[in-house]
């Protein structure tokens, strides 16, 4: 990887002289039904708005016009289920067309019309992303909700959205378990204010729900019944800037915040993404390991690839226990997927059981090129693992629900460049990056401060919240004027790299130096013991916070934990200083999580501070704070 070779920089200051040049050059790739009025309309919105007059339909460009042209018995999505007995299913193109326009039949008999909202509540099957993209034919606009979410969240979600039909299933599977999801729905629903005129249900064999009358239909009859009768839906005209879905932003409280994704910007720079971030060409088979309930696995798992033409994997399964550390190695061979996007957690996941990468010799990635990471901060210990046992290039991007795709990365289709451990390398064009400290001062190259994005954003990245401008304006565009507020905290080198350091929650003050928990992790995990960690800060009477580390062992260590402990905390001394007040490392046998691979470091430090706090609604296993618990109270914390 050499910067020289690289288009990065020449790309990047074409789009910085004349962004609208470049956004509307890009706009070509999308077929249109009214071209824009203006690529960019400074007068609308709260910064702005992306091809302003013109009007287009997600679905048609993302299934019709490669039915249309040539790519009918291409395959359009794999689903793979360890976790439904290894049962994978494809669908070619064609295959997914129909299904997509009987489903948007069945919503359109619902009473489903244009700028109506339909929630789903769905596992990873293959119908979700039919339900997705059903909704974009005719112009609904769906707010995908994460399967299984607590029925409390759900219910403040369908309050907000209002939605005129919910489409779910009877259950979710996991390792060892089955979640049924109807109670859960129907729970919700008694809860909300606003109530649907009706539900679609699927009905999976693990799990038979009950159906109440006048209110739930079986989805497989419904659909069966509307093939019988030969009812479909044609796409329907929508203005670039309507809303294409809602999703609700993880881990809110009270009135949850709705990012608002609209239509036309949305495809624009999905499909620049493929091409020139991802190195992705029309016809390869692509993995996204995410979950339709996350703004990842909306945009890679269903529109991005799709749009694209290219062959989307769906993976109803885990990293590691479905059935081993060696999962993703199998369904990258057995589907010939070119490049993988997962989360870092899922990496160290794997680490932890499989240390020198054993398991993935026993399949042949041939075909496989890159390794994407994002999701949480990528530390270098674990890019460094993973390229010293696959061989091949790690990549570490930074993006957020509100972004919709990446603010900064490696742009592997205009030539690589080169990798900085540790470093989501550079700004993707349309994202004017900077520095600055609370007053919106300017920092100098190396000065962590908050990061923030000069306004306009780019395409794809969120005009609005749902209904709330105000609040939107308030959240992201007040704190820093001009800017857009990542709420990240981090710092630019020499080169132009941007270094992502942590929320900027997780800078803390020890005794008036502010340290970045980030920088603290880095160090742990450089351990040749220690599988993952998190760093934060917890209450100390003389210097106000301390940092506390907690570290999760790989398997087969037999050093005894206090060990380890004392190593980890002599190893900060000595990478960081003194200055970080770094005395205290607690072993646990694992870290809560989110389904989507978040640690909770809140609900720790919480835990740690005697604070009240709340079950996390996207906990993964709720018994892991029993065990935080216990850990801490060993140490005489949390107590």
């Amino acid at each position: 990887m050499d910067a020289r070779t690289s288009r990065y920089r020449e790309i990047y200051a074409h789009w910085q002289r004349d962004p609208e040049g470049f956004w509307g050059e890009a706009a070509r790739a999308i077929d249109w039904i009214t071209p824009a009025a203006k690529v960019f309309d400074a007068s609308l919105g709260l910064y702005g708005r992306w091809f302003s007059g013109g009007s287009c339909n997600t679905c048609y460009n993302a299934l019709d016009r490669h039915v249309e042209r040539g790519r009918a018995q291409q395959a359009a999505l794999i689903h793979d289920s360890p976790l439904d007995g290894g049962k994978v299913t494809t669908f070619t193109y064609q295959e997914m067309l129909a299904e997509v326009k009987t489903l948007a039949a069945v919503l359109a008999e619902f009473g489903v019309t244009k700028g109506d909202r339909v929630t789903l509540y769905m596992p990873m099957v293959p119908e979700a992303v039919f339900a997705m993209l059903a909704c974009a034919r005719i112009g609904a606009i769906h707010s995908v909700v994460f399967g299984g979410f607590a029925a409390k969240e759900l219910a403040t979600r369908i309050d907000d959205a209002k939605p005129k039909v919910i489409l779910s299933a009877s259950c979710g599977l996991e390792p060892g378990r089955i979640v049924k999801y109807k109670p859960l729905l129907d729970d919700a629903i008694a809860l909300a204010r606003s109530k649907p005129k009706a539900c679609l249900i699927l009905q999976r064999p693990q799990e038979k729900a009950e159906l109440f009358k006048g209110r739930d239909h079986d989805w497989v009859a419904a659909v069966a019944a509307a093939k019988k009768a030969g009812k479909t839906a044609d796409c329907v005209p929508v203005a670039a800037t309507d809303p294409l879905y809602i999703l609700y932003t993880s881990g809110t409280t009270g009135i949850p915040k709705g990012v608002v994704r609209d239509i036309g910007g949305h495809m624009v720079a999905l499909m620049w993404s493929m091409a020139n971030l991802y190195d992705i060409k029309p016809g390869e088979v692509w993995w996204c390991a995410s979950d339709i309930g996350w703004v990842v696995g909306h945009s890679y798992i269903v529109y991005g690839p799709l749009l694209y033409g290219a062959t989307s994997v769906m993976y109803e399964g885990k990293p590691v226990g479905t059935p081993d550390a060696g999962a993703f190695w199998r369904v990258i061979a057995q589907h010939k997927a070119v490049a993988l996007f997962t989360a870092p957690t899922a990496f160290r996941a794997i680490k932890k059981e499989d240390p020198k990468g054993e398991k993935i010799g026993q399949h042949d990635l041939t075909k496989f090129r890159t390794l994407f990471l994002a999701g949480e901060r990528a530390d270098p210990p674990t890019v460094a693992w993973a390229e010293q046992v696959l061989h091949r290039p790690v990549i570490d991007h930074w993006w957020q629900t509100e972004t919709g795709w990446c603010i900064c990365g490696n742009p592997v289709g205009l030539g690589a460049l080169p990798v900085k451990h540790g470093s989501a390398t550079v700004p993707m064009p349309g994202y004017a990056m900077h520095v600055v400290d609370e007053s919106s001062k300017e920092l100098p190259s190396g000065t962590v401060g908050s990061l923030v994005v000069r306004l306009p954003l780019p395409p794809a990245a969120l005009p609005t919240l749902w209904q709330q401008d105000e609040r939107c304006k308030e959240s992201y565009f007040a704190e820093f004027p001009g800017y857009y507020k990542t709420a990240d905290a981090g710092y630019i080198d020499d080169d132009g790299y941007v270094w992502v350091m942590g929320r900027t929650d997780d800078i803390i003050n020890v005794a008036g130096h502010r340290l970045s928990t980030g920088g603290m992790e880095e160090v742990l995990a450089s351990h040749p013991d220690v599988a993952e960690c998190a760093v934060l800060g917890i209450a100390d009477d003389l210097k106000g916070e301390v940092p506390c580390g907690f570290i999760v062992l790989k398997a087969g260590v037999t050093k005894p934990a206090g060990e380890v402990e004392k190593e980890v905390v002599a190893l900060v001394r000595e990478k960081v200083g003194p200055v970080a007040s770094f005395k205290l490392a607690i072993t646990v046998p694992r870290l809560p999580k989110t389904r989507s691979g978040k640690i909770l470091r809140g609900t720790i430090k919480k835990i740690a501070d005697h604070e009240p706090w709340t079950m996390p609604a996207t906990i993964e296993d709720p018994k892991v704070l029993d065990e935080i618990k216990e850990a801490l109270a060993a140490k005489n914390l949390g107590t």
